[in-house]
């Protein structure tokens, strides 16, 4: 192959007076694709993220990142040692809000709407750790019609910035979502992946809820100690299987 099948660039959205970074992936062949919303982990748009909207756009999607944190810290992006994690988390959950990241995401899904390439009905999401819960929350979007979220802490009894679980909210989910967790993950009792699949089941959403036995949080992202690559692989194929609708339903 001479020409790379997906082309990269760094843009901003504009959020009303914000102008969100973020990074942008897409197929070099003409054509009319579905768009995809990454949403990071607490260690902003990092290889880790990037590599997945890459990933991504190689299937026959075009994807944006936005940066989750461009308000409390533009630019941020750094590794996964203990420090990371505590500035991290501080960003994540003192200093974001739901309604300001619904705001966001949103923002990010109407860019999409304005390239020529992007179908203008039915986007999907896929977020990990911080991401996977703000995921669980932009699947409430009416424009979202399929969302994959990984290992999201916290859905059961918190929301970014306080105020009501992002459980909450299942009722106003109106697309599909899958859920992703490993059942060695001290941050996510067992517990609370159940009481999710059962409010998904009572709002009856179409989902699926994952478990893999001896993974830990992080399992997808080889670039984390807690990486495994089989349940990544598995993983893998459930997001392409869910993202696949997204080009037979419109």
């Amino acid at each position: 192959m001479t020409e790379p099948v997906i082309n990269t660039s760094t843009i901003q959205v504009p959020a009303g007076n914000l102008q969100i970074d973020a990074y942008l992936a897409k197929p070099t062949s003409p054509g009319s694709y579905p768009g995809i919303i990454v949403l990071q982990e607490i260690f902003g748009v990092n290889v880790h993220i990037r590599e997945v909207t890459e990933r991504i756009a190689q299937q026959g999607y075009v994807v944006i990142a936005p940066a989750l944190f461009q308000r409390q810290a533009p630019g941020f992006e750094t590794g996964y040692t203990p420090e990371d994690v505590e500035i991290g988390r501080k960003y994540a959950w003192l200093q974001t809000t739901a309604s300001e990241l619904l705001s966001d995401i949103q923002a990010a899904i109407n860019y999409l709407k304005t390239l020529p390439q992007v179908k203008k009905d039915g986007f999907g999401c896929i977020g990990f750790c911080f991401g996977g819960h703000v995921a669980y929350l932009a699947a409430t979007l009416p424009d979202i019609k399929a969302t994959a979220s990984f290992y999201g802490a916290g859905i059961t009894n918190r929301t970014p910035g306080g105020g009501n679980p992002t459980i909450t909210r299942t009722s106003k989910i109106t697309g599909t979502i899958y859920a992703f967790f490993g059942t060695e993950d001290g941050s996510i009792p067992l517990e609370q992946v159940d009481e999710i699949e059962a409010e998904l089941e009572k709002y009856k959403v179409p989902h699926r809820v994952l478990r893999y036995d001896g993974s830990d949080h992080g399992f997808f992202c080889d670039h984390r100690a807690s990486y495994n690559s089989k349940a990544a692989a598995n993983a893998w194929q459930q997001v392409q299987e869910l993202f696949s609708q997204l080009t037979t339903d419109n």
